[in-house]
């Protein structure tokens, strides 16, 4: 929404700013200095410490970074009344300061050091002040920040930070008078509070009191995307030499706006880590031995020959760029003759992309990131956001601490679970069941959108009909959640608008994930809650790329851009363009080319980037399947546990070392900036690919560069046909964008669904429990989920020392009254089974989780936690259940 513009002048000068602007964003967005030390532009106004004092018309000195700018007023920045407050304040803070600046962290970048300066203040001005620096110790206790109390000038911003930003509160003034500091709960070091090691508070800090540790400046820097998560985080990699030494936020970002997670900020030490692949290996008599590129592609093509159509899969990575993806599945279907290509969205997303096609035309994030604030309520269902998506986290605390609504659903008690307004912690594995009762009531008191249901919908009567067996008396049954509460939820969203339904695998790893998928969005539509800004169905991604992998054509129906395989128009198209015959046929999903219900058909795979030994379900039998191939390749930047049962390994350049796009949970595809050269001979993942396609004698893989290969997309996929490296150089493009004129798109289904009818369509559903609950020999439910410290199977956050000090090993957290039942303690070593193995981990007993439902991480191949978990699939994407299986806990 626009905002009026009103005119005021600052000594002299007329500044023209939006209604609701202070004086000191007004003075800063015009070029005018005003000192300040306890401003930051994302935390509230504090005025701690009186340094932006400006004159106004009445001769009272006000703080500027408090006072809302009105029209005709009239400022001074200068007077004497405000420079003699300001200096004696300077002074007094220096005075009572460690004046160490030559050899501090933070000098040419310290606030108070720029103030001083522009205050003229000397040395000798400071003689008749009475100097008393508390003689602190450091706090060194942190991996990757350092605190020096004896530097705090107590502006508040790294309080204010964790507990605006982050909801954390790790950190608060303490004591009294001239001992006042910033203390952490009973005074402890920093590493024993609740501090996230995020380092918002660090980049924030005006002075030296909070640096980072071993990170030298940057002779230069490179701009990039985070390689991790899904929200797509846009970050400067700091270079020196051929080694990045560091990251920082780009503010002017639409997606992160300067802010960063832990594994953002710090876990860069995988890309120059001495472990990395350098060389291409192949194993003989049972070793790896080093080999020439050329020895390498050689190898592989006279193996693969052999193996030409059904025989042969590959596995693409949600953590390559999308033109690695690209060049991979169109290898498999040019070069290989066949569709069984797949990627990790089989074990987290397909349900999304599977639902929400088939009930609203797409599979991807309605809405975008962005717009999380200004939805008047979130419903927040199966995605621990703060952890797992920690900037998207921070928006959704914004979000409350501007007084917007949410629900939170979830098994276990979330940091986000404190800022609901309705908290429905139900049963795992429940959520249909939840849904539905929620719909029930919408429909049953009359507060759906019916004049959106006539107009933008189809098949409402027979949903209508499904929601009969869901009477909130069954429903509290099956869920666990008071009907009262279920009522007080529905009410609330229905009636609280624009409202905004965000998930992620808690929703989607279960044997009903796609029904799961169609409940919410049954919800969205019946309450017109879909099209408009701050609305939407939103799939939150886990991975950097995994929307990308997916929109490459890393599927086993779709060609890039979700065209069917088995399309007659579609795949003449495709034969036209690439110059051959193509298989008519879906391809194989992952689960079929390995683990327990692998057919056995694949002999030969070629596994790009990802490490199915730790992330699959059910891992035994992944192992098992990988033994029984007669070829395995895997391309991939460490030595990971699926690499060493490999024929043949290929090292792969990281992100920090090729150019490329992501695309992130929003759909914005964004530029990845090769920063230094590859380690060793370790090459972009295209150009390999493309290597092996050439060695086998085909033609169209002759790409100079990775630009030409989005060029090849646009021109074979519509919804990227307005995509080019030149449009999307500063902050990315939303698909669909279908031509060169397309601004992208932010919103889908504004007019129209991209359904066949141009309608959303209600699905009529049925609860389903889960595939196997827990009983007498497996008396306990196991859910799993992630760190905030670890992505995926610690390929990439492994390498980071720091990562691994603050969250090393994966615990299984119970609740107190199990624990106390099977006589377990904190740091207890258990033995934790299900029907599919066991491992041996150390207990943590916390009330996050319900009685009855125990939690592991999955990302340590010490303790792997996906020899317990379930291969059992949904039906309709096959995707595992890895959020419900039945164990057992003994102590060892």
């Amino acid at each position: 929404m626009k905002k009026n513009k009103i005119t005021f002048t600052i000594d002299g000068f007329n500044i023209e700013t939006e209604e609701g602007t202070t004086i000191l964003e007004a003075a800063l967005e015009n070029g005018i200095y005003i000192p300040n030390l306890c401003y930051s532009p994302q935390l509230k106004p504090y005025g701690a410490c009186r340094l932006c004092l400006v004159e106004n018309d009445d001769g009272r000195l006000v703080t500027s970074c408090e006072t809302i700018a009105q029209e005709g007023m009239n400022i001074k920045s200068e007077s004497e009344a405000v420079n003699k407050v300001r200096r004696l304040v300077a002074e007094l803070l220096i005075a009572n300061h460690e004046m160490d600046c030559l050899t501090c962290a933070k000098n040419n970048e310290c606030k108070l050091q720029e103030i001083a300066s522009y205050l003229g203040i000397q040395r000798d001005d400071l003689g008749s002040l009475r100097c008393s620096t508390i003689d602190l110790e450091r706090d060194e206790s942190n991996p990757f920040f350092d605190r020096d109390l004896k530097k705090c000038i107590l502006c508040g911003i790294c309080v204010r930070t964790c507990s605006e930003m982050l909801g954390v509160n790790a950190v608060d003034f303490g004591f009294r008078g001239c001992n006042t500091k910033i203390t952490t709960f009973a005074d402890r070091p920093i590493m024993e509070s609740a501090c996230v090691s995020c380092g918002e508070c660090v980049v924030r800090c005006p002075v030296g009191a909070l640096v980072s540790k071993n990170s030298p400046k940057p002779s230069r820097e490179v701009k990039s995307t985070c390689p991790y998560c899904g929200v797509g985080c846009s970050i400067y990699l700091g270079v020196r030499g051929n080694e990045i030494t560091g990251v920082r936020a780009d503010p002017d970002n639409k997606v992160n706006k300067g802010n960063l997670c832990v594994k953002g900020r710090f876990g860069y030490k995988f890309i120059n880590h001495p472990d990395r692949l350098t060389s291409p290996l192949i194993k003989r008599n049972g070793k790896f031995e080093e080999v020439s590129w050329d020895e390498a592609l050689d190898f592989i093509a006279q193996n693969l020959e052999k193996y030409k159509g059904d025989n042969f899969a590959a596995i693409s990575s949600a953590r390559c760029t999308n033109e690695d993806n690209y060049a991979l599945q169109k290898f498999t279907r040019v070069v290989m003759g066949t569709n069984n290509v797949d990627n990790c969205a089989r074990s987290c997303h397909a349900p999304s992309v599977a639902g929400l096609a088939r009930s609203m035309g797409s599979g991807a994030m309605s809405n975008s990131i962005d717009e999380i604030p200004d939805a008047d309520c979130l419903f927040i269902i199966g995605t621990n956001a703060t952890a797992s998506y920690p900037v998207i986290g921070m928006r959704m605390i914004e979000a409350a601490k501007k007084g917007k609504k949410l629900i939170v659903a979830d098994p276990r008690e979330i940091q986000l679970s404190k800022y609901a307004d309705v908290f429905l912690k139900h049963n795992p594995g429940t959520d249909v069941a939840l849904l539905m009762g929620m719909m029930r009531v919408i429909i049953d008191e009359g507060l759906y959108d019916s004049s959106f249901v006539d107009e933008r919908t189809e098949n409402f009567d027979e949903f209508k009909k499904s929601l009969e067996e869901f009477d909130l008396d069954s429903v509290e049954e099956i869920t666990g959640v008071n009907k009262e509460e279920i009522r007080e939820a529905a009410r609330l969203y229905a009636s609280t608008k624009p409202a905004s339904i965000l998930y992620s695998l808690g929703i989607t790893e279960h044997s009903h994930g796609t029904d799961n998928v169609f409940a919410l969005s049954n919800l969205a539509l019946l309450t017109g809650n879909i099209g408009k800004p701050s609305t939407g169905v939103n799939p939150i991604r886990g991975q950097n790329n995994v929307q990308g992998s997916c929109d490459m054509g890393c599927l086993p129906d779709s060609y890039p851009g979700y065209q069917k395989v088995d399309d007659p128009q579609v795949y003449k198209k495709f034969e036209e363009m690439w110059g051959c015959e193509l298989d008519k046929s879906v391809g194989l999903k992952m689960p079929f080319v390995i683990g327990a219900s692998s057919l056995g058909t694949v002999k030969a795979l070629y596994i790009m980037g990802e490490n199915p030994v730790l992330s699959e379900p059910d891992s035994s039998s992944i192992i098992k399947s990988l033994e029984n191939l007669d070829f395995l390749i895997v391309q991939d930047i460490f030595m990971t546990e699926t690499a060493r049962m490999a024929d043949v390994v290929l090292p792969a350049a990281s992100y920090a070392e090729k150019d490329g796009t992501f695309t992130n949970a929003e759909r914005r595809i964004q530029r990845v900036r090769k920063a230094i050269e590859p380690v060793g001979e370790s090459r972009a993942d295209w150009e390999i690919t493309c290597e092996i396609a050439k060695k086998m004698g085909t033609e169209g893989f002759e790409f100079k560069d990775a630009s030409s290969i989005v060029d090849e997309l646009a021109s074979v996929a519509p919804i990227f046909g307005g995509i080019t490296y030149s449009r999307i150089e500063e902050g990315g493009i939303q698909w669909p964008c279908i031509d060169e004129k397309d601004q992208g798109t932010p919103i889908l289904h504004v007019e129209k669904f991209a359904t066949e009818s141009g309608k959303g369509k209600f699905i009529p559903l049925h609860y389903r429990p889960p595939a196997e609950l827990p009983d007498e020999e497996y008396p306990l439910l196991l859910t799993t989920g992630r760190s905030i410290y670890h992505y995926h199977t610690t390929t990439m956050t492994g390498a980071a020392d720091g990562l691994v000090e603050l969250y090393g090993d994966d615990p299984v957290e119970i609740n107190p009254e199990d624990a106390a039942e099977l006589g377990l303690e904190n740091g207890d070593i258990v033995k934790v089974t299900s029907r599919r193995g066991e491992v041996k981990t150390r207990v943590e007993v916390t009330d996050m989780s319900p009685k009855g439902v125990v939690f592991m991480t999955f990302h340590f191949g010490e303790t792997p936690t996906n020899v317990l978990t379930s291969p059992a699939m949904d039906p309709i994407s096959n995707t595992p259940e890895f959020k419900v299986c039945a164990v057992k806990v003994e102590k060892e």
